[in-house]
């Protein structure tokens, strides 16, 4: 490992050289009661060692209590470390780590679940409160002190702006092919804002390296910690064939002609299902398809490679340990094909919209309307968090939502009659998909939404008692009809006994 002296090299700005200390050092500049932002985004250019010397310090000295932001999730340097030791009293906007999915919902760490391009406006707006401090990881700070970010960006532009300290990370094990990879553009307020210039996915309207002024740099560290990478599982059955399914629909979007033949930009989620949807693109008949997202996964790498995929545009790299292992030593033959950008350009509703994308995004449940829950299990247990769905839901030309028709072993069904938690309204979804089929919801009425979706994606298993359960309330009457007791009682079953069966 590189020993402090020898981050100099990675910095441009000789004067910002006597800024290098420890990270238990540069821990010191953390406060009780501070708002600091961290960079990082599922989970990659997240800071590590800071965060665990923070911790470290809150062993002798006790907890830190601090408010955390970031892009989305981080690692566990990061996130379990703070909650470990005390340190995390609120977070903002995303989260995928156990022990602090288990504070926020004992109630002990204050979450607030944000559409992720809100975030950096909203920071601005001053609706959260000051910023004192933002600690980025970078690969190196330029000479005019501009910091070049690693494998995410998110929102590090804003936390820069309005924070009143920085610390730098240096992290030398980071590829040094991501350099020249990333596109930083930044909004200003209304009444001042202008229309973001970006007419295609490859466009390019910003800066390599995130502007900072550098006397606003108060501590460089040097960090040799490598992301916390997750592997994807191998494609199952049920994702084989949800992925199948939406690839046929679009495939009859294409016959149809209301998309061209190398589709829309396309978005997917982050994990197991998103990663199989684009694997199963490796056989679309033509080359030329373009990505505009907040995340590249693996498949996103493969089919970059095999030439699939013309161009790809994130806020974040997040690979699994083996796609990292083979691709980033290759950065260089893929940096003219993606580009990196804060999450407030990659998650816009202006340039989604703009684009036309195709909006692929999983669900926790869905129901017999078309409402979609992401965040909740229950209802009321916080899982990850709402993400960038809502942002592509709202916005693009296509949404879909996928989701297994059952979980449990078949004891639980996917498909419900209410959601018990709602974060993507009927209006916003287009398209669900389950193994079982794609239910097209554009232009129907409610009643219409509710046959379909029974029809197509609900398991055979939970079939006639979705069924029995619409006939009864639509003799109720009403736009959307329920029978809300019995709505809702699905999800105390569940709680009680494990089952969505009567």
């Amino acid at each position: 490992m590189a020993g402090q002296t020898s981050i100099k090299e990675f910095i441009g700005n000789s004067k910002l050289h006597e800024k290098i200390m420890t990270a238990d050092e540069a821990a010191l500049f953390v406060k009780p009661g501070m708002i600091v932002g961290f960079s990082g985004f599922t989970p990659s250019g997240y800071p590590k060692v800071l965060p665990m010397a923070l911790a470290k310090r809150a062993e002798h000295e006790g907890p830190i209590p601090i408010t955390v932001w970031s892009g989305a999730s981080v690692g566990p340097e990061l996130d379990e470390e703070l909650v470990r030791t005390g340190c995390m009293k609120r977070r903002f906007p995303y989260q995928t780590n156990d022990a602090l999915r288990k504070g926020i919902n004992g109630g002990e760490i204050q979450f607030a679940d944000i559409h992720l391009s809100h975030c950096a406006q909203n920071l601005r707006y001053g609706f959260y409160g000051h910023m004192d401090l933002a600690v980025i990881e970078a690969l190196e700070i330029t000479e005019d002190g501009g910091i070049v970010p690693t494998t995410s960006v998110g929102n590090c532009n804003a936390f820069i702006e309005m924070a009143d300290r920085v610390i730098v990370e240096i992290n030398t094990v980071q590829p040094r092919g991501l350099k020249g990879i990333h596109d930083i553009y930044s909004l200003e307020n209304p009444p001042h804002r202008k229309p973001i210039p970006i007419a295609n996915v490859q466009d390019r309207i910003g800066t390599t390296a995130l502007p900072c002024p550098p006397e606003k740099i108060v501590a460089i560290v040097h960090s040799g910690v490598q992301d916390s990478q997750r592997p994807l599982a191998p494609v199952d059955e049920v994702s084989e064939k949800m992925a199948s399914n939406l690839i046929d629909f679009l495939s009859m979007e294409v016959k149809a002609g209301r998309l061209p033949k190398e589709l829309l930009p396309l978005q997917s989620g982050v994990g197991n299902i998103a990663n199989a949807v684009l694997v199963g693109l490796s056989e679309w008949p033509t080359d030329g398809l373009t990505v505009y997202t907040e995340v590249l996964q693996d498949a996103v790498f493969d089919l970059l490679d095999k030439g699939k995929i013309s161009f790809a545009s994130s806020t974040a790299l997040t690979p699994s340990p083996d796609a990292a292992a083979k691709y980033y030593p290759r950065l260089d033959d893929f940096k003219n094909r993606i580009v990196l950008r804060p999450q407030e350009i990659s998650n816009h509703p202006e340039l989604i919209r703009r684009l036309g994308v195709i909006a692929m995004n999983t669900a926790v449940e869905v129901d017999v309307y078309g409402h979609v829950n992401s965040t909740m299990a229950g209802g009321t247990k916080m899982l990850n968090g709402i993400g960038g769905s809502g942002d592509f839901a709202r916005n693009a030309y296509l949404t879909a939502f996928l989701c297994p028709s059952t979980s449990g072993k078949g004891k639980i069904s996917k498909v419900v009659p209410f959601c018990s938690h709602v974060d993507h309204t009927e209006h916003d979804v287009d398209i669900i998909v389950t193994e079982n089929g794609i239910a097209d919801l554009r232009g129907l009425s409610p009643r219409e939404r509710s046959a379909e979706i029974v029809s197509k994606c609900c398991h055979a298993d939970y079939r006639e008692l979705l069924r029995d359960y619409v006939k009864r309330a639509e003799t109720g009457g009403g736009h959307e009809p329920h029978i809300l007791a019995e709505a809702f009682s699905w999800h105390e079953r569940l709680k009680n006994n494990g089952t969505m069966m009567p």
